[in-house]
């Protein structure tokens, strides 16, 4: 299976549960450019192999990048490429179950913008603004499915061969306090969405998240003719 983005979260979050690694990783963010093994070593009291293995670990799991560089002159290993590590991610964010808070605040803050901006009622900006969403991750993922996994709807096929339910709303603590809101932007997101990987044998059917077998407010479901 195809690691997601949130797995890779779920991942950083646990990586940066070691005191060490987490003492690494902030002395790089403060530093605010690429620092080499030994630099990092000297300031944390580590092994320059102890500092390494622990950088490489935070490298492998998407945390830091690596880029390579000859030392200053007169330095250990001048002549030669060493390596050097920075930020890949300034801020290491994840849930359980998974959540995209972060995207309902973009796109609500789009929408307040939007309907400042154009003298336009809130809903048709939400609703404008979530299409458009919708659709770009409907071109760049390819697939319905493929757009629900990456933003953390936990999609469950249904027998019938068409029908998606859609077991997690991503947006669920905003929902529950601003359930218009919410629920007009996730409908629009997954309409567009649709529209953005040219499927148009399925749309959007709004059900009753309250029942207590779904947290989310719609579900996919093959048109009828």
């Amino acid at each position: 299976m195809a690691t997601t983005a949130w797995s890779r979260r779920v991942s950083a979050v646990a990586s940066l549960g070691d005191p060490t690694r987490r003492a690494l990783f902030d002395f790089v963010r403060t530093a605010g450019r690429p620092v080499g093994r030994d630099e990092v070593a000297a300031a944390a009291g580590l092994t320059r192999g102890a500092a390494a293995a622990q950088l490489d670990r935070l490298a492998e799991e998407g945390i830091l990048t690596v880029t390579f560089a000859k030392p200053g002159a007169g330095g250990p290993g001048t002549g030669r490429p060493s390596k050097f590590y920075s930020l890949a991610m300034t801020e290491v964010v994840a849930s359980v179950p998974e959540r995209s808070y972060e995207l309902a605040g973009r796109l609500m803050a789009q929408a307040a913008e939007r309907s400042m901006n154009h003298d336009v009622p809130v809903a048709e900006s939400l609703r404008e603004v979530g299409r458009a969403a919708g659709e770009a991750l409907g071109r760049h993922h390819g697939s319905i499915e493929a757009v629900l996994d990456a933003t953390g709807y936990a999609p469950v096929p249904v027998a019938d061969g068409g029908t998606i339910e859609l077991a997690n709303c991503p947006f669920h603590r905003l929902a529950r306090d601003h359930r218009e809101v919410v629920c007009t932007l996730s409908a629009a997101l997954l309409e567009g969405a649709l529209v953005g990987c040219a499927d148009t044998d399925r749309g959007v059917e709004p059900i009753d998240p309250t029942d207590g077998a779904r947290e989310c407010c719609a579900r996919i479901v093959p048109r009828t003719i």
